[in-house]
């Protein structure tokens, strides 16, 4: 009061003087960003605040950087102990000033002024504006707030509470640990809301320790948990699957009169889910029930999530009719989930039941729920009717997504229609939606299957000039299409511009080059990409092994082949088949097939199983060596070990008769051939048809060129 009393008579005093009315407030002759004397500064803001609540214009307050700090904060404080809304309209006039650089400890009497006014986005601006401060440590912040706290009024709690939620909401939750723990050593506190927040932008980071370590300091303040409290901290004992943790936290909440909720049921019900755990999903299902708590829709979707996401679809279907027997309608979320889990296992014909029982039940299917189906046909490779789903989406409002476009885009791809890519990725730009770097990589590894290697070009240097910089599997693709196409320097010019912008090469982008230098038979510069590849700490794969294998192998350098052989199994690669196919190959190309079909002997102790590449590549080398009794009898193996023979196998088999006049044996594998039911092609007659004609047996000969008129081929007639 008795402070009261002294400013009104200074003020009465200040408006008795009739230079006070000509000439509001003098400046005085000293600089103003100098300390004046302490009487000087009391005196000079007890003018301005007098000058300032009559309304009369002031020209320190229209250029308030001209006032000392010290005098500034004086004012703040005499407007906050003469009316709060004379307080506020100072805050506005300065918050006003964006160039003006307020000292942290002003700012934070502005926001105390402000949420006393209950200005809650005029006070959250100003924290933002403290804490973006540069250089403005925790300690610092935190200290400009408690330095102001009482002067302004009594502010309760609200404005350290506004600092954590300010920081959590900025998506800084270590920095609002910081300033809490920087709270709790001067002894100030915030809400048990405020600490909630905090909790939950920690565990959003899943930071569980963290979390732990600040529930702790929250109770030894004093601060009561609540049941908000309690479903944070098992959220983030199910986000780090500590199921015991999470249990024995609700025993400890129960002993402080806190108690679950159908939250937290539903949150134990998800982590267990997530984790596999169904057995014990079901259980809190039940206990639930047991507590006198009522599931809920979420409830159940959690559940079913599991469910599909662990391959129990049927037991899903199940859950959802019992959980219409209790009388909850399943929402859009719960058919998305079941949906979404029939169509990731192809099951289009439920997946189509329950479509249409989502859209019966009067619910509007959204993008998820078209995205599965359209992504299930994609994969069934049926676009027409991924399309239908594309235009009933547009029929009904809904635009498609980035997501969908690429998945149509990436299933034409795949079928070979690159046009129809093209016109998807328009009709995609067309409506707003940009294509993003998995967009043009989609369809740049369809340009490049198909060898169109100059559109590949050109859509790469377009997605550049629409600023969508390319990615590793950018280059990777491309650098894989050049050396495929035998543009092999380009792929290495490719190589060079992908380290050149700090994007690191994978083994895939390694195997592409090796295997393309390989076959320009440039083995200097395999053994440069070898020791880079190296260098990085990129280590060869299977494929890389198997290239160079083959590489070798191709050459009938077997002994070269055998070399990265054996250091593939010593760095603990076990062969596969393909590599042994070479390896079988690279025998038969050095003229010893024998030891080709000894090797594939011990392929089969080794457990790798010949497949009908082994088996014919082995009948090619034996025929090669005219060995045709040898090639016959690996006929019956193959059949023995029930690898089929193929029309290849047989035509081989045939070629190698024919060409030493052997036309009975021939004739018995034809026969062989066709009562095993492999269709005799083109080349199977052509060949009988020129052996017969070799050894002057015209009329078998024009018999097969009937016969081969009938089954529809076209003879070659030039025998």
């Amino acid at each position: 009061m008795a402070s009261s009393s002294l400013r009104s008579a200074t003020c009465r005093a200040a408006l008795r003087r009739p230079s006070c009315a000509l000439n509001p407030t003098p400046l005085p002759s000293q600089n103003l960003h100098s300390d004046p004397p302490p009487d000087s500064s009391s005196t000079l803001a007890d003018k301005i605040v007098c000058d300032f609540s009559r309304g009369v214009p002031n020209p320190l307050l229209d250029s308030p950087a001209r006032l000392p700090p010290p005098v500034l904060l004086a004012i703040l404080f005499r407007c906050c102990g003469k009316d709060l809304s004379l307080a506020q309209r100072l805050v506005s006039l300065l918050a006003r000033n964006p160039g003006l650089k307020l000292p942290s400890e002003i700012l934070g009497a502005m926001i105390h002024v402000s949420v006393r006014n209950r200005r809650a986005a005029d006070a959250q601006s100003l924290v933002l504006r403290l804490v973006r401060r540069r250089g403005a440590s925790r300690k610092e912040v935190v200290a400009a707030l408690a330095a102001t706290y009482g002067r302004c009024g009594d502010s309760g709690l609200a404005a350290f509470d506004l600092l954590i939620r300010t920081y959590v909401q900025a998506g800084k939750p270590r920095e609002a640990a910081e300033a809490f723990r920087e709270l709790k050593a001067r002894g100030l506190f915030v809400s048990i809301n405020a600490c909630n927040s905090l909790l939950s932008g920690i565990v959003r980071m899943d930071w569980v320790d963290m979390a732990r370590s600040i529930y702790g300091d929250i109770v030894e303040m004093g601060v009561h948990p609540n049941v908000y409290t309690l479903n944070i901290m098992v959220n983030a004992f199910c986000k780090d699957r500590r199921f015991d943790m999470a249990d024995s936290f609700i025993s400890e909440m129960a002993k402080r009169g806190i108690f679950p909720d159908v939250v937290t049921y539903n949150t134990l019900i998800d982590g267990h889910c997530r984790a596999g755990n169904l057995e014990e999903a079901m259980q809190l299902l039940n206990s639930i029930v047991d507590k006198g708590l009522k599931p809920v829709v979420v409830t159940y979707n959690a559940i079913l999530n599991g469910l599909c996401k662990n391959g129990k679809h049927e037991k899903a279907k199940e859950l959802l009719g019992e959980m219409s027997d209790g009388g909850l309608v399943p929402n859009v979320s719960t058919f998305n989930i079941l949906l979404g889990g029939f169509c990731k296992i192809g099951d289009t014909s439920e997946a189509l039941k329950i479509y249409d029982k989502m859209v019966g039940s009067g619910l509007v299917p959204d993008v998820v729920t078209f995205s599965s189906m359209i992504d299930l046909f994609v994969k069934k490779g049926d676009m027409n009717q991924a399309l239908t789903y594309l235009g009933d989406m547009k029929n009904i409002g809904l635009v498609p997504d980035n997501v969908i476009y690429t998945m149509l885009i990436s299933g034409f791809c795949r079928i070979g229609l690159i046009s129809e890519a093209l016109r998807i990725r328009d009709e995609m730009v067309h409506h707003g939606c940009l294509p993003d770097v998995v967009t043009y990589n989609t369809i740049l590894n369809g340009l490049c299957k198909e060898r169109r290697l100059s559109d590949a070009d050109q859509l790469f240097h377009e997605m550049i000039e629409r600023g969508v910089p390319p990615d590793f599997c950018t280059f990777t693709t491309l650098i894989d299409g050049h050396c495929k196409d035998g543009s092999v320097e380009k792929g290495l010019r490719l190589f060079e511009k992908m380290l050149e912008s700090n994007l690191k090469p994978d083994i895939v982008t390694y195997n592409s080059l090796i295997d393309g230098c390989c076959k320009e038979g440039n083995m200097e510069k395999v053994n440069d990409l070898w020791n880079d590849m190296c260098q990085r700490e990129i280590y060869p794969n299977h494929i890389t092994y198997s290239i160079l294998v083959d590489n070798y192998c191709s050459k009938g350098q077997i002994k070269e082949a055998f070399r990265f052989w054996n250091e593939m199994v010593e760095n603990g690669i076990e062969p596969n088949i393909v590599t042994c196919n070479s390896i079988i190959k690279g025998y038969c190309r050095s003229g010893d097939a024998l030891k080709a079909e000894k090797f594939l002997e011990r392929m089969i102790c080794d457990g790798v199983l010949p497949d009908r590449i082994s088996y014919n590549t082995l009948v090619r080398g034996l025929v090669k060596e005219e060995k045709m009794h040898e090639a016959f009898k690996l006929i019956n193996k193959m059949e023995n070990k029930g690898v089929l023979p193929d029309v290849v196998t047989y035509n081989v088999v045939l070629s190698g008769f024919c060409q030493q006049g052997e036309m009975r044996e021939a004739d018995c594998v034809f026969k062989r051939m066709v009562s095993c039911k492999v269709q005799p092609d083109r080349s199977t007659y052509t060949t009988l048809i020129n052996g017969h004609v070799a050894v002057d047996n015209l009329k078998e000969a024009f018999r097969l060129h009937d016969e081969m008129l009938q089954k529809g081929f076209v003879p070659d007639d030039k025998f």
